[in-house]
């Protein structure tokens, strides 16, 4: 009987041997896909952000921060900030409020408002830029009632905000839906059953639950409503001091040749990645503390 056990679990253990065996590729295909990675990761994405904060201070301090403090690239600053500010609240209402229809409700026309949430991947930015250039533009379709009326949509901030929604709205929607049907209804079920309102079962229960994958969604809109150049490029008008984001203020300073000014400028737009990037991954963690299951945040005490 002892031969037959031990027989026994020396067959699993060649069994287990074989197995991993067969699916462990040899070390040199390990340290090769490493060292691709790495090459990969240094030459196009730590190399030339290396290159902006060499360019930014190539010529000092004082170059750096006159740069940046001038009147033109304040306003850029600025600008940029608002258009943030408006479209980043905007979408996180929006992204909850479509993300909670999709995931908790049938109705009709709902795979029609997936896909309109898709829109803007499947479309240039310059092509939307266009569009606003069409229905608001002096020639567009509500151009003489604009006129009409005193109000400034195209080369303007409004059209830089209506760009800098277009292209961020899907962020926060996008980034919730599949969370939320993962979740399922069941605890929002419940809470109803147990008496609670609509609102009371939306803080209490479901914000509590997406909430990780929320800030995740408005890090990634506010990083991209900062970095919109196509869109905004095409709305804005390139009018200094007044309509150029900090992109467009990069782009204006490289075509004159400020290279140590645009760079300074290109800057704070690799500090707003890299701060991104430590949010992003900060969020990451978080959520994924949040998802260990108590039995396995200790090791189990032995019961033999």
């Amino acid at each position: 009987m002892a031969g037959a056990t031990t027989l026994h679990a020396g067959t699993d253990r060649a069994a287990r041997f074989e197995s991993r065996a067969a699916t462990r590729e040899p070390g040199w295909v390990k340290w090769a896909l490493i060292g691709v990675s790495l090459s990969f990761f240094a030459l196009f994405l730590l190399l030339p952000l290396v290159a902006v904060f060499h360019e930014a201070l190539k010529k000092g301090w004082d170059a750096y921060l006159a740069a940046l403090t001038n009147p033109d690239a304040l306003s850029a600053i600025k600008l940029t900030l608002t258009a943030a500010a408006i479209a980043v609240p905007l979408n996180l209402v929006f992204g909850v409020a479509a993300a909670w229809a999709i995931a908790k409700f049938d109705f009709r026309g709902k795979h029609l408002l997936i896909t309109l949430i898709d829109l803007p991947f499947s479309v240039s930015p310059v092509v939307a830029g266009l569009i606003y250039v069409l229905v608001f533009g002096a020639h567009g379709w509500f151009g003489e009632w604009l006129i009409d009326n005193d109000i400034k949509v195209i080369f303007a901030v409004p059209g830089i905000v209506l760009a800098t929604l277009f292209v961020t709205f899907p962020f926060v929607a996008r980034e919730l839906i599949p969370l939320m049907q993962a979740q399922g209804r069941d605890e929002e079920e419940a809470a109803i059953v147990l008496g609670a309102n609509g609102w009371q079962t939306f803080w209490h229960v479901t914000l509590p639950n997406i909430k990780w994958g929320l800030l995740y969604g408005v890090v990634l809109c506010n990083a991209r409503a900062m970095g919109e150049f196509g869109a905004v490029s095409v709305v804005s008008g390139h009018i200094r001091g007044e309509t150029n984001t900090m992109p467009l203020h990069v782009e204006i300073l490289y075509n004159e040749y400020q290279f140590a000014a645009a760079f300074a400028v290109a800057s704070l737009l690799a500090l707003l990645a890299l701060v991104t990037l430590v949010i992003k991954t900060w969020i990451e963690h978080r959520a994924a503390a949040d998802d260990v299951p108590p039995q396995e945040s200790a090791p189990l005490a032995s019961t033999t």
